[in-house]
């Protein structure tokens, strides 16, 4: 599903690399934490599974495109395969939560009917069919994220990417979001989640990528936040 092999990425203004000889793979179906304090790398590799990036060298494929020989044209094709939730929600503030939700359908062009069956399905997963009218500035913090997980799931992506998901809730928020994600995993959806939250990894027991200062130091299956001080 995800291949990094041998990649590396150096900044044009930068004396050293940002990843260095990273290798692993990740299999469809599969729940995983990248981790690593700031400066190790994960930002990174998150431009570069998104193609916002090229890499100085190495090889990578996801879903089976090798982005080495991906055209430009195709890429908003490619990225409506991975479904992308950040830190800070990024949802559009002069929408109310259906059309957040929605919005990610057309622009895929997907037919009004569809729109209209899919996002409340979608709303009704994370909790928040009685919120479809409310304005972000309506919502808590876990409700905006929420939002921000149903339009991410809305056009069935194949990966969803996580990216700090809990990095602006409460812990009691923070896990209903992860609780949202397994069970977004269960049905089939790759997830991969980039995370600060020792706690979270620590108990949940997933496989467990971790970065420093640009290198892969650990890959474990069930594995637990690794402390580098």
């Amino acid at each position: 599903m995800i291949s990094f092999e041998h990649v590396k990425m150096k900044y044009p203004a930068s004396k050293t690399y940002a990843l260095n000889d990273v290798s692993f793979e990740i299999e469809e179906g599969e729940f995983v934490f990248i981790v690593g304090t700031s400066g190790s790398g994960k930002t990174t590799l998150i431009k570069l599974l998104l193609k916002e990036l090229e890499p100085t060298s190495g090889k990578i494929k996801v879903a089976d495109v090798d982005y080495g020989k991906l055209k430009r044209k195709h890429i908003p094709k490619l990225r409506r395969r991975i479904g992308t939730v950040f830190q800070n929600f990024r949802l559009l503030k002069d929408r109310t939560v259906y059309e957040n939700v929605a919005f990610a359908q057309r622009v895929v062009e997907t037919p009004t009917r569809y729109i209209r069956r899919q996002v409340p399905a979608m709303l009704t997963l994370v909790g928040l069919a009685d919120k479809y009218k409310a304005y972000p500035r309506q919502l808590s913090g876990g409700e905006q994220q929420r939002v921000a997980l149903a339009r991410a799931l809305v056009n069935k992506p194949e990966i969803l990417l996580a990216d700090e998901p809990t990095g602006n809730l409460d812990p009691k928020n923070s896990w209903e979001i992860m609780r949202l994600l397994e069970e977004v995993n269960k049905k089939g959806t790759t997830v991969v989640v980039v995370t600060h939250n020792k706690e979270i990894v620590d108990t949940m027991k997933k496989r467990v990528i971790t970065l420093k200062k640009g290198e892969l130091i650990s890959d474990e299956q069930k594995g637990g936040y690794i402390d580098e001080d």
